[in-house]
């Protein structure tokens, strides 16, 4: 169970803790047993591991953050600074006056710091200590200071790094990730047929791809953050061939056998360094390929994937690598 989510739900059952409204939004949504008992909950979430386990705890959800105020907004934001702050900015959106907004975030990602910045911006916060992790609550009293509030709400916005449209939160928003543009600098020019991407962000490798090999048919998208996919959408939108989108946990499998699949697979979960995240990637590949298909990924040198390539069948060879990162390009038998 989620640290910061256990510490959220300890705001409800301390002595002079919170009361359970009529009806609350959950930015970041993750499932706790506790709310099963909720009358009127709805979440967000933008990743499809979470969003799915919501789902299927059944609780409902929105694809696009909705619209409206609610009497009560929690929020989990993830480890970005820009991205929390702009949860807290689209969770002050939401509220009604005199409502609630609720954080919870580990000691890790800053939460004491975090709690100070949103002091600053409403005056009344109320903090509560536990499993390495803060849980902080405001009133609205209609005395918050809304130049922050706007100010937050701007780190939100879609930008712009390399001409790529990008958001804060996602995977590299401020810079081109260097292990995805080394990849790109050696990608193969003759590669053919049905392309996957796997981890795709916000596109760069599959721009790449598409730039580099005219002999691509089509070319599909695998990407758990939502967020990340739209901005995929955006910055593939002029080319002219057959592209498709999927929001979709790579590691529960793919639809379709593909001639080449590119990756530069993730190796964390949340802030925690996971490589079975990043052999479950190779995994699925490798059982997505045809015989004689190509696999191409860049991952941090110190990474044991070798084995998890050999272990799948696959043939593979190292064909670039730098002082962090390889490149390995494997093959089907």
């Amino acid at each position: 169970m989620n640290a910061a989510l256990e510490t959220l739900m300890l705001a409800f059952s301390a002595d002079d803790g919170l009361r359970v409204p009529p009806r609350a939004l959950f930015i970041g949504a993750e499932s706790h047993p506790a709310l099963g008992e909720w009358s009127d909950l709805i979440g967000w979430q933008p990743l499809k591991p979470l969003a799915a386990a919501w789902e299927r705890a059944g609780f409902p959800r929105a694809d696009d953050l909705p619209e409206g105020k609610w009497p009560l907004v929690l929020v989990l934001p993830g480890k970005s600074r820009d991205e929390a702050l702009a949860w807290f900015a689209m969770a002050r959106d939401r509220l009604e006056p005199g409502g609630k907004l609720l954080v919870a975030m580990p000691n890790t990602a800053g939460a004491g710091r975090f709690e100070k910045e949103l002091s600053k911006a409403t005056g009344n916060i109320v903090s509560i200590q536990k499993h390495k992790c803060r849980a902080f609550h405001a009133t609205e009293d209609g005395g918050w200071n809304e130049e922050i509030f706007n100010e937050w709400r701007a780190l939100g916005e879609l930008r712009e790094i390399s001409g790529f449209t990008v958001q804060a939160g996602i995977f590299s928003s401020d810079h081109i990730d260097p292990g995805s543009q080394l990849l790109a600098d050696h990608l193969p020019a003759h590669l053919p047929g049905n392309v996957a991407d796997l981890g795709a962000g916000w596109g760069f490798l599959s721009d790449a791809v598409l730039k580099r090999c005219p002999k691509i048919q089509r070319l599909d998208l695998f990407e758990a953050d939502a967020r990340a996919l739209e901005c995929a959408r955006r910055n593939l939108a002029s080319y002219p061939r057959a592209i498709t989108y999927h929001w979709h946990d790579v590691t529960t499998g793919l639809p379709e056998v593909y001639d080449v699949i590119v990756m530069n697979p993730p190796f964390h979960t949340g802030q925690a360094t996971d490589v079975d995240l990043g052999r479950a990637f190779l995994k699925v590949a490798a059982a997505s390929l045809r015989r004689g298909g190509k696999l191409l990924l860049v991952a941090n040198r110190q990474l044991p994937y070798e084995a998890a390539l050999e272990a799948s069948g696959l043939a593979w060879r190292k064909i670039a690598e730098d002082r962090i990162y390889k490149i390995l390009s494997a093959e089907k038998r």
